[in-house]
C-alpha cells in the first residue's frame, strides 16, 4: 500500500475539522474555549450540509476510502444530529439550513 499523498491528508483533515465542529455544536464534545458543552443546533447542521456538499461537489473524484470516510462522517452526524434534535431541551435548527 502506499503513503497518502498530500491532497488525500489534506481532504482528511477537513473532513475531520467539520466533524469535530459539528459534535461541538451537538453538544456531544466539549468547546475548548469555554470548556463546556453547548449545543446549537442550527451550528451543526451547517456543518452537516456543508460536508453534504463537499460530498456533492467532489462525487466521482475522490478515491474509494475518501468516499467512505465521508460517507460515513456524514451517516454518523446525521444520526447524532436526530438524537439530539429529538431531546425535550432541543431548540429547532434555524431556516435555512438544506437537509441531506
Amino acid at each position: 500500500m502506499e503513503a497518502p499523498d498530500m491532497h488525500t491528508m489534506l481532504f482528511a483533515r477537513l473532513v475531520l475539522m467539520l466533524h469535530a465542529a459539528a459534535m461541538q455544536y451537538l453538544g456531544k464534545i466539549k468547546n475548548p474555549v469555554t470548556d463546556s458543552t453547548e449545543r446549537d443546533l442550527a451550528g451543526a447542521q451547517g456543518m452537516i450540509d456543508t460536508l453534504a456538499m463537499l460530498e456533492n461537489r467532489t462525487k466521482g473524484n475522490l478515491s474509494p476510502d475518501e468516499a467512505k470516510m465521508l460517507a460515513q462522517t456524514l451517516q454518523e452526524l446525521r444520526l447524532n444530529y436526530v438524537d439530539e434534535a429529538r431531546k425535550p431541551d432541543a431548540a429547532p435548527a434555524k431556516e435555512g439550513g438544506v437537509t441531506a
